[in-house]
């Protein structure tokens, strides 16, 4: 089994960073296995397509708007994970949806796919979160450290054993 937890966004545009930061911060709060890969793959398209390749879990963050508050969390399942995309409206998730539309036609898209989403508050050019998706982050990453545990990784934060 192997996994990849993608963080996508664009770190100049306010909360549409929080993706990349996810990933970021996965990586340093916690000791991934050698088969769960974490990363931040910013702004990137079909560049991904090798990541994603022959992955038996595919686990995306990125900023979703949904016209919810600002920091809600949402989680997106299976087939509707491409789906989610193509409603979006941010040139990042237009290749997302092109790269899971291609892994689909190679018959290479993970078995199991999940997508966090956060509701962005703001996406004005600038670097930082705002307070409510700094808070969505936060859950997104206990969400995705259970998610990983759930399908069987040893997941263990900055080097001591996890309790699962």
């Amino acid at each position: 089994m192997n996994a990849l937890v993608l963080g996508i966004g664009n770190l100049l545009i306010g909360d549409e960073g929080v993706g990349c930061k996810t990933a970021d911060e996965l990586n340093r709060r916690y000791q991934m296995p050698p088969e769960v890969e974490c990363i931040d793959g910013g702004t990137a398209g079909f560049e991904l397509l090798s990541l994603i390749d022959n992955k038996d879990h595919l686990i995306l963050v990125d900023a979703l708007r949904n016209d919810m508050a600002p920091g809600t969390v949402v989680k997106i399942e299976g087939e509707d994970v491409p789906k989610s995309f193509l409603t979006s409206i941010t040139p990042h998730q237009l290749g997302i949806s092109d790269v899971l539309a291609a892994a689909a036609l190679t018959d290479t898209l993970p078995k199991k796919m999940v997508l966090f989403g956060v509701e962005p508050k703001q996406l004005d050019v600038g670097i930082g979160l705002s307070p409510e998706v700094e808070t969505g982050m936060e859950k997104i990453i206990d969400v995705v450290v259970e998610q990983l545990r759930n399908y069987g990784y040893e997941v263990e934060r900055n080097g001591i054993k996890s309790e699962h």
